[in-house]
């Protein structure tokens, strides 16, 4: 009778260690995934895997300056990619496509004429993105939607936001034009009139 007792210590003994055994091995495991996740390499720098926003335009109806259709954020992703987030929202134009090009002067005046040609630093032919030649402005068209929405999105290395850059694209004028690129006609795509207009800035 008197083992029983020390019997049962004994498996209550056992059963506590290996229960303290097995926290600890959790612990551990869960230290491991935390130390992983904090450790960097120095490609975690960046706020978010979204990058940083370096500069931005307000696309403006060239019919009614007070107007906004749209709107283009530039994000910095690494040392040599940029992407730009293109957002257009014009009721107007709903179901159809519209074309978009960055323009040599951030100058919307005279409904967006006083932004000039496009924007062609590596002087190329007009074209469509991606497919060589294109200008480095090339955006090209856009379908928006029943509600005069659309969205696009480009990454790129073409395109700078340091001072004296010649593809530095602050201070640049972007064009929405009212028509669709034809990606042939030298040296604009016989796009249409200019219905939008912004100017890039620097964040």
């Amino acid at each position: 009778m008197k083992r029983f007792p020390l019997l049962l210590s004994g498996i209550i003994a056992i059963t506590a260690l290996a229960s303290c055994g097995g926290a600890s091995n959790n612990s551990d495991d869960a230290t491991g995934a935390d130390s992983a996740q904090v450790v960097t390499d120095g490609t975690d720098i960046l706020p978010s895997a979204e990058g940083t926003l370096v500069a931005s335009a307000n696309l403006m109806s060239t019919a009614d300056s007070t107007q906004q259709i749209g709107t283009a954020k530039f994000y910095q992703l690494d040392s040599t990619q940029i992407r730009l987030d293109l957002v257009i929202d014009d009721k107007s134009r709903a179901d159809s496509n519209v074309a978009v090009h960055f323009h040599e002067h951030g100058d919307c005046s005279n409904k967006g004429e006083g932004a000039h040609g496009h924007w062609n630093p590596t002087k190329e032919n007009h074209g469509q993105w991606g497919t060589t030649p294109f200008h480095s402005g090339d955006i090209g068209n856009i379908q928006l939607d029943n509600n005069g929405h659309a969205t696009k999105s480009v990454t790129t290395d073409r395109w700078s936001i340091a001072d004296g850059a010649t593809n530095s694209v602050i201070g640049l004028g972007i064009i929405v034009h009212g028509g669709t690129d034809d990606y042939t006609t030298q040296p604009t795509g016989n796009s249409g009139p200019r219905i939008g207009c912004g100017v890039i800035m620097k964040q």
